[in-house]
């Protein structure tokens, strides 16, 4: 933000950034520059609430961003509620047979920071070449940089991705020095210059649903509508269910990912896809 963008004169002097000043900042905001620059340096880590939203308002903050301004205040105040013990991946049999229920809408269950858990035949053909890898490295946002089908899977793809980071961001609020969160993002940092690019910009965008494009190398092109489903007492646990309008070429394209199986594959948890041989070949193959 520029000092005219919210009313204020440039000032006389170089600047060295183009942003506000701490001075700017902190009388829009109506706190002493003294305090603002504890607040800055962590030197006071308890401003109340109206203190966090005189901020957010003062930087234009919206939506997800607002709410992560909350969040790292939180955090630093020592007031966050640890996550709940079931953040160890397990997903629930009821959960499961949510999954199975939902045939034949592709479905899966992802981990806070997008691990992959659990998926119906159709979820998992939806993602091809994602059960090649080891049960621990199934994360999305993985796939999408790393593996060469993620990589051409989604249209726009640049577009796919910068959500996927701001989305990483966002559900990392809670837990930012989650061994987790710091591996994925730690591995990311070091193979895919595109992510590090993106990871810097401190985007911050939690997706609850909305359509993708898929240029599937299978099933064909299709555009997709998903909806984001929170697990309540599983430490972030989330289910993604695809659906398309009834009599559309999207629709076809969609219900062939729930064509090929030639007998009934009930939904799996993640360690139990590769056990399951004639499954995991066929994924393998899409």
């Amino acid at each position: 933000m520029r000092p005219e963008d919210v009313g204020l004169p440039a000032g006389a002097g170089l600047r060295r950034t183009p942003g506000l000043r701490r001075e700017e900042l902190a009388a829009l905001a109506g706190v002493s520059v003294d305090y603002y620059i504890r607040l800055e340096r962590g030197r006071e880590t308890n401003p109340s609430p109206a203190v966090v939203d005189a901020l957010g308002r003062t930087l234009r903050l919206r939506g997800d961003g607002f709410e992560r301004l909350h969040e790292l205040a939180e955090l630093a105040s020592g007031r966050t509620t640890e996550l709940p013990a079931c953040s160890d991946h397990e997903v629930r049999d009821s959960v499961l047979r949510m999954l199975e229920s939902v045939r034949p809408l592709p479905a899966y269950v992802v981990s806070r920071y997008n691990r992959v858990l659990a998926a119906n035949p159709p979820g998992r053909r939806l993602m091809p070449g994602l059960w090649d890898w080891p049960e621990d490295q199934r994360n999305l946002t993985r796939y999408v940089f790393l593996h060469p089908v993620g990589r051409t899977l989604y249209e726009p793809w640049e577009e796919t991705v910068a959500l996927s980071v701001a989305h990483l961001r966002a559900v990392g609020g809670a837990d930012p020095d989650s061994p987790e969160l710091t591996a994925l993002v730690g591995e990311l940092m070091l193979k895919s210059p595109h992510f590090a690019r993106l990871w810097e910009r401190y985007d911050v965008c939690e997706r609850g649903g909305g359509q993708k494009s898929f240029r599937h190398p299978k099933a064909g092109p299709m555009t997709l509508t998903y909806e984001v489903m929170r697990l309540a007492r599983t430490g972030g646990q989330r289910m993604v269910v695809y659906q398309a309008a009834r009599g559309t070429p999207d629709e076809a394209a969609m219900l062939r990912l729930d064509s090929e199986h030639t007998r009934p594959e009930p939904a799996a948890r993640g360690h139990a896809l590769s056990a399951d041989g004639p499954a995991t070949a066929e994924a393998a193959t899409l």
